[in-house]
């Protein structure tokens, strides 16, 4: 049993009323799915990964490289980074932590999770992503534990509007009233992917079309799509949150692991105030078109034209 489980009302009236469209367990574990074109895209989330998104299929083709506890559909946050700090030595991180590695359990804590049809809800207590005493590229980690007092809450949804095959993700960071801190990066949404996707694209919205983009590493202003080389299958990232007061981005980032066999997406929000962030919720909402390239470029097409 999930330490401080909970089920949400709603899923336990329909546990109570024998109601199937709830697929989850007492494990922390979920699944959801829904039609998306020519076949289904199906999320899976796990205890494992303390509710974070394992496996994203469509039509036959897994989008995510699920190895340690780093490399999944995820979001993550940093503070106070800097050339002698790097943002992996305070960085809550929703699957777990780095000495998780491939093991069966994470260092976050999940705290709630239900999925229903085509919507995943979750709400984790982020773990840190380095244990104390351990280091990030020779710098120190800068926390005194290894599970932190930051929460993240997604709801994840297949199908957004009148597009089936696009998932609509809606994250909040919660910072806690005792943090003090001067700068914030949320990685609002990571996507980590096999390596066969390894042909990059930027969305320009002012022609409407995907352009070939290097495979960095690096972060720009239009959105990031990665497929493979045949074009068969894509996943991109789309920020739709609103303009926000002192946040910098969206940025897009890409990297290719080539030592790792894995390639990655990111969408970032950075926030700078030099006389300390406010605590409490940071809210970000994200659309991620999934299906071959032709039909992801025709979703960022369709959307650029829209007003959010």
């Amino acid at each position: 049993m999930v330490k401080n489980f909970k089920i949400t009302a709603v899923a336990l009236l329909a546990i109570w009323l024998g109601a199937t469209a709830f697929s989850f367990d007492a494990d922390g574990n979920a699944v959801i799915h829904a039609p998306a074109g020519k076949s289904e895209i199906v999320i899976t989330a796990t205890k494992r990964l303390a509710g974070a998104i394992h496996s994203l299929t469509w039509n036959g083709k897994e989008f995510i490289n699920s190895t340690d506890h780093g490399r999944q559909l995820q979001s993550a946050c940093s503070f106070d980074n800097s050339p002698t700090a790097n943002a992996e030595t305070f960085n809550p991180t929703e699957a777990g932590s780095r000495r998780d590695h491939v093991g069966t359990n994470s260092t976050s804590r999940l705290l709630e999770i239900s999925a229903n049809g085509n919507h995943l809800h979750t709400k984790t207590q982020m773990a840190f992503w380095l244990a104390p005493g351990e280091r990030s590229e020779g710098q120190l980690a800068r926390n005194t534990n290894t599970l932190s007092d930051y929460t993240l809450t997604k709801d994840v949804t297949i199908g957004f509007e009148r597009w089936p095959q696009a998932l609509e993700y809606r994250v909040t960071f919660s910072v806690p009233t005792n943090a003090h801190h001067i700068f914030a990066q949320f990685e609002a949404l990571t996507a980590y992917m096999p390596a066969e996707f390894n042909s990059f694209y930027e969305f320009d919205p002012l022609i409407k079309k995907l352009k070939p983009l290097s495979r960095g590493p690096g972060e720009i202003k239009n959105p990031v799509v990665l497929a493979t080389a045949d074009g068969r299958f894509a996943m991109g990232i789309l920020s739709i949150t609103p303009k926000q007061l002192n946040a910098r981005g969206p940025n897009y980032g890409r990297w290719f692991f080539d030592w790792a066999h894995v390639s990655k997406w990111n969408c970032v929000y950075r926030i700078k105030q030099p006389d300390g962030i406010r605590s409490g919720d940071y809210n970000y909402r994200m659309l991620v078109p999934v299906g071959t390239l032709v039909q992801v470029e025709a979703m960022l097409a369709d959307w650029s034209e829209m007003t959010w």
